[in-house]
Parts: C-alpha cells; sequence; structure tokens
C-alpha cells in the first residue's frame, strides 16, 4: 500500500488523488511534475482501475520509459498493460487497428527521412522543377511538416518562409503530388500518423466511440506542447468519461515555431468547464534567490496562470549582472568565471552556458578554446564548423592560400549547377592552383562552367577583383556581405529551413572580420579554432566532459548549479526579428527568458555587454534587456567589469 500522502507534497497530493472529470495541473519549474504523474497512474491503479483503460500521452520515448518503469517500481509489473508512449506512437498503434477505414493496409510502411526526401526529390523532378533554382527536399519537408502539424495550407506556410523569392504555388504543387503519391504507396510519413489518426477520430465516429470506451483515463504530459491536432485527438477520446488530466507549464511554452500552441492549455477551463486546477509551485530544484527572479520575470506576460515558485533550499545569494565592455570582453570574463567555479569546487559539468541565439557563443567559443577549457555545445556544432560559416569563410582561403583545393571547390559548388565532379574536373584543368584575382584563372573557370553558373561567376570575380589589403586591413567583411547579399542569402533559403538563423550567424561573422589586422591573422584563428578542437577530440578515448554551451530551447528540461546567461541585451535577447513580429512573440521570449533562469540551482550570472561590433565595423551602444530592466533592482547584484576591449 503506498502512503500517498507521505510520499508526495500537499500539492502533488492533491492532483495525484483527485476524483474523476478534467484535471488541468499547473506544474511551474522544478516541482516535481514526473512525479506526480507517476503517483496518479498509482493511485489509479490501487483503487482498481484496469491498467488497460488508462492512456499516458508524452512527447518523448524517454519520457514515456522513464513514466512506466518508475509506475512499475511503484504497483507492480501489472501496470504493462497501459497504454503509454509519444502522440504518434499512439496514433500508429489505433491506425493500424483501423487501416482499412482510412484505406490502408494494417501493415503500411512509415517513411523514414531519407525515405521522405527521396520522394519529396522524385517529386520536384516531375514537376520539373529540378533544373531551375528550386528549394532542396530537406527544406521542403520542413514546410510540408509545419503546415501539417498546424493544420495551414503549404502556400501560406511557403509564403511566410519565402517571402515572395520562390513562388509559393510551385512549392504547394509539389506537396500536392508528394501527398498523392505517399497516398498511392500506401505509405505515411511521420507527420501523417497524427493527420490520419485525427482524421480516423473525425470521419469514423464509431472507431472513435470504441476507444472512448476503452480508456475511462487519459493523462498527458508536457499539454503546454501540443499542437491543434494534438490537443482536437486528446479532446475527442476524451470526451466520453472526461477522466483527463493534463499536465504543462504556460511559462514554460516556447516552441511556436515548431507547431506548438500555449493556447491549448489557456483555454482548457473554457473547454472543459467546472475542471479542476491544481498548482504545483513549490521548488526543489533552485535557491530563492534565483526563484524570486524567475517570479518577476515572468509577471510581465499578459496571458497566463499566474504561479509563484517557493523554494525549499535556504537562502543563498542573488543572482549577479554583470556589465561589460563588448563581447570579448564578455568572453574573457566567462572564462576566467568558470576557472573560478571549478576552483571553488564545481567540476565543469556542474556549469552551464546559455544563450538565445548560436552566434551569441562565437567569441566565447574562442576564449575558451584558447584557454584550453574543455566545453561541450548541446546547441549543434562548434561556430566555425558549421556548413554555412565554412560555405562563406571559403571564398577568402583561395586568397591567401591558391593551393586550397578544398575551399575552392566549395565555392564553386555553391553555384548553380556544378557538382563534385565539374568542380573537380576544373580544379586539374586549373593545374591545381587558383588565384583568386588572376584574370587567366578567371577565365579558365569561365569556360569550364555549365552556362547556368556563368553569370554568378563574372560577379563573383568583380568581387574577389575588388579585396583588397594594406596597413590598415582589409576589406574581408565587406566581401564576404556582398556575396551573402548577391548569391547565399537565397541560397541559404532554399538548403536550410532556419536560414534566418544561419543568416544571422553570417551577419556576426562579417563583423568579426573587422578585429583583424590582417587577412592571414583572420584565417589562422578560424583554423585554430577547428584544428584545436579536432586534436582533443582526437585524443580523447571518449567524449570529453566540459562545460555545457546551449541555446536555450536546447536546454530546457536540464539543471544546473551555475548557470551564466550570455548577451542579455535589447535586439540579441529578446531576439529583435522575434518582437518584431507580433505582441505574442514577445511573450513567448518573455518565457524563454525564465527557462533560462529556472535552469540554475545555485549560481545565475546574467552578462549585458555595452558596446555590440556590427557587419561594417562599427560600433553600437546596447542597452540590456527589456526582461533584465523589469526585474526589481533589489534582487539583482550589479557589477560592472573594468575590462579593456580585448586586443585582437
Amino acid at each position: 500500500m503506498i502512503r500517498f500522502d507521505q510520499e508526495l507534497n500537499s500539492e502533488q497530493y492533491a492532483a495525484a488523488t483527485a476524483g474523476e472529470g478534467p484535471l488541468l495541473v499547473l506544474a511551474a519549474a522544478g516541482t516535481g511534475k514526473t512525479r506526480t504523474l507517476v503517483y496518479r497512474v498509482a493511485y489509479l491503479v490501487e483503487k482498481g482501475i484496469d491498467p488497460g483503460r488508462i492512456l499516458l500521452l508524452t512527447f518523448t520515448n524517454k519520457a514515456a520509459r522513464e513514466m512506466l518503469d518508475r509506475a512499475v517500481q511503484l504497483v507492480g509489473t501489472h501496470v504493462g498493460g497501459m497504454w503509454g508512449g509519444t502522440f504518434h506512437h499512439m496514433a500508429n498503434r489505433i491506425l493500424r487497428q483501423n487501416a482499412a477505414a482510412i484505406g490502408y493496409s494494417p501493415n503500411f510502411n512509415i517513411l523514414d527521412r531519407e525515405d521522405t526526401l527521396t520522394l519529396i526529390r522524385q517529386c520536384v523532378k516531375e514537376c520539373k522543377f529540378e533544373n531551375r533554382d528550386f528549394p532542396k527536399p530537406d527544406v521542403l519537408a520542413s514546410l510540408f511538416s509545419l503546415a501539417a502539424n498546424t493544420e495551414g495550407s503549404v502556400l501560406k506556410v511557403a509564403l511566410d518562409h519565402f517571402k515572395g523569392e520562390i513562388d509559393p504555388a510551385d512549392v504547394e504543387r509539389v506537396g500536392q503530388l508528394y501527398l498523392a503519391r505517399k497516398t498511392r504507396q500506401g505509405v505515411m510519413d511521420f507527420d501523417d500518423l497524427l493527420v490520419w489518426g485525427l482524421k480516423l477520430f473525425r470521419d469514423h465516429p464509431d472507431i472513435l466511440e470504441r476507444y472512448r470506451m476503452r480508456f475511462q483515463y487519459t493523462l498527458v504530459d508536457e499539454y503546454q506542447d501540443t499542437n491543434a491536432i494534438q490537443s482536437e485527438w486528446v479532446d475527442r477520446i476524451a470526451a466520453g468519461t472526461r477522466n483527463l488530466l493534463v499536465v504543462g507549464d504556460d511559462f514554460q511554452s516556447i516552441y511556436s515555431w515548431r507547431g506548438a500552441d500555449f493556447r491549448n492549455i489557456l483555454s482548457f477551463p473554457q473547454r472543459y468547464p467546472g475542471c479542476q486546477i491544481f498548482k504545483l509551485e513549490t521548488n526543489y530544484r533552485s535557491v530563492p534567490e534565483v526563484l524570486t527572479v524567475a517570479n518577476a520575470c515572468i509577471a510581465g506576460n499578459p496571458e497566463q496562470f499566474q504561479k509563484t515558485l517557493k523554494s525549499t533550499r535556504p537562502a543563498y545569494h542573488r543572482p549577479v549582472l554583470v556589465r561589460l565592455a563588448d563581447g570579448s570582453a564578455q568572453a574573457s570574463f566567462v572564462a576566467e568565471q568558470i576557472q573560478e567555479f571549478r576552483r571553488a569546487g564545481y567540476k565543469a559539468a556542474d556549469i552551464a552556458v546559455l544563450y538565445r541565439a548560436h552566434f551569441h557563443a562565437m567569441e566565447l567559443q574562442l576564449a575558451m578554446t584558447r584557454g584550453k577549457l574543455p566545453y561541450v555545445i548541446t546547441s549543434g556544432v562548434r561556430f566555425f564548423e558549421q556548413a554555412h560559416v565554412k560555405d562563406v569563410c571559403a571564398l577568402l582561403r583561395p586568397i591567401q592560400h591558391p593551393g586550397d583545393e578544398l575551399a575552392f571547390q566549395r565555392v564553386l559548388q555553391l553555384l548553380p549547377k556544378v557538382g563534385e565532379r565539374t568542380a573537380a574536373k576544373i580544379w586539374g584543368l586549373l593545374g591545381h592552383r587558383f588565384q583568386p584575382q588572376s584574370p587567366e584563372d578567371g577565365a579558365v573557370v569561365e569556360k569550364a562552367l555549365p552556362p547556368a553558373a556563368r553569370e554568378l561567376w563574372k560577379k563573383l570575380r568583380t568581387l574577389w577583383a575588388s579585396f583588397r589589403q594594406d596597413e590598415q586591413g582589409h576589406n574581408a567583411g565587406e566581401l564576404l556581405r556582398q556575396w551573402i547579399e548577391l548569391h547565399y542569402r537565397h541560397y541559404a533559403m532554399n538548403t536550410f529551413d532556419n536560414y534566418e538563423r544561419r543568416l544571422e550567424d553570417l551577419e556576426e561573422l562579417v563583423g568579426f572580420t573587422s578585429r583583424y589586422t590582417t587577412l592571414d591573422q583572420l584565417l589562422s584563428e578560424i583554423a585554430l579554432m577547428s584544428n584545436l578542437d579536432s586534436d582533443a577530440a582526437a585524443g580523447a578515448a571518449v567524449p570529453p566532459v566540459g562545460v555545457r554551451l546551449s541555446t536555450i530551447h536546447q536546454a530546457k528540461g536540464l539543471e544546473w548549479p551555475v548557470v551564466i546567461l550570455l548577451w542579455v541585451n535589447e535586439g540579441m535577447f529578446p531576439s529583435a526579428r522575434s518582437v518584431a513580429d507580433s505582441p505574442e512573440a514577445e511573450a513567448e521570449e518573455r518565457r524563454l527568458f525564465y527557462v533560462a533562469v529556472t535552469r540554475a540551482k545555485d549560481e545565475l550570472i546574467f552578462c549585458a555587454p555595452e558596446v555590440r561590433r556590427m557587419a561594417d565595423g562599427g560600433m553600437m551602444h546596447t542597452v540590456p534587456s527589456r526582461f533584465i530592466r523589469e526585474i526589481p533592482k533589489n534582487l539583482l547584484t550589479e557589477k560592472r567589469v573594468n575590462m579593456p576591449f580585448f586586443k585582437w
């Protein structure tokens, strides 16, 4: 017999042992959400509910396994009859039991990512778009996925993405053909599981009624992250008994860009009149001073269920706001502060540096590499190892090193209709050496290029011819900026689904070039970054354990004793591009800030440089983020670090 009242706090106990009907559990950060859900399952089983009549929906297989394993530990193996898993897993299971109703075979195939891209590529070819400037299958797949998950039109999604540079009707045509081919072949992609799962319930009320009768209780984890399809699917299946428990935190809804709609959790009381609402506000993670800041920063959002985090830990000291000269001073300060924390007894893995966008950590990566500080990146590959950064930097490398075959071929393959074989052939014609400012070399390449690439090549030669370097410096940044505007912006739009974020990286890269007097210094620094990283990785028998560098989106659900937040400045966090969209976007940025704050257990440091170097080499004065300015001053300790501007 489980003593629920002794094993749960009063908030958790009330939610886990609630009676019948719809239940909304608002679980603030670090308050034991998973524990409450697991004990709810145990409570239902102890009441005599057949586990086979319980449906538990999660967002990851890992979360589902963890909850089911913990439930088994509490009530024994007979809980194994419960249906538990991700929305996609459950939709797949139900679809296979009723495939004939939607015209599919019960053993229909699910396309993996590679198969999806292959089929889209075939559709582009059938539409005869492959011989012109057209988005890559990766980008098309992401657009089709967003349209499916938001029940929106491919036409509108394409218009929003390409902003008129690609005819959205052409993208829609490929999407229609892709849908027709999947239907004809009797296959589904990952998103189709949700789309067809909802269509099954909408079009076949008799089948829906069977599942309503089967599942007496439905439990949903991370409800704030549901999209339109998932929310309606849950509403339909739970409409029979109305024994629906959803757990989530509207304060942590940060995934609207992939279709999640926080209004699903906000509207729950209207959709389920008379529902019971429970708040989990007792936090076991963070010191009270961190939670006071978290409560203050989220209070500015207009639409939300108000919750106040309360700490179970003793008083500590206030989070720190550090004012610094610029991004370089910030990087030097953070690197030194990490050393201080390590000397104080924290392990490198106890420390996380978080940021709004990947390029915010560029200077820090350089500082940590120079200082041989171990670090791992959750948010993707290291800055100078990213494909778009390497693409653009390749434009500079042949100027300094005419024998750089890899850089030359990389640039060439950015041109229309130029692949590996053509690039290799041209390199051979050049005698394995290319000088960008040589008219003779340029003419050899132009003659060998396919006609579709020649006009762009002429413009590129003009850019290379404009490169200069003297004792005052060089104009590498201007060269890159013009190349981005001339071609790479459009190339990125057709190549990467997150092209806007990548263009932000490149804008920062352009500004970065102005810090070096010579092109050799610039390219040596970039090469040093990559080579030191490679040496460290090659010499390690296991992946190194180091300081975690991560975007805040990637950090959700994690926690560290020490958290340092970079570039807490207007225009950086919140992102200028995001807040320009709508008031709802600003609210989501504030929720993202709240997520960052609540990752910290002990130490929390905000870094706010006073100057940002711009792409044209100039400097722009910055002010602390509105999210910082909204926090009462007595909740933070403010320090000004008088570091000089970094000497490059």
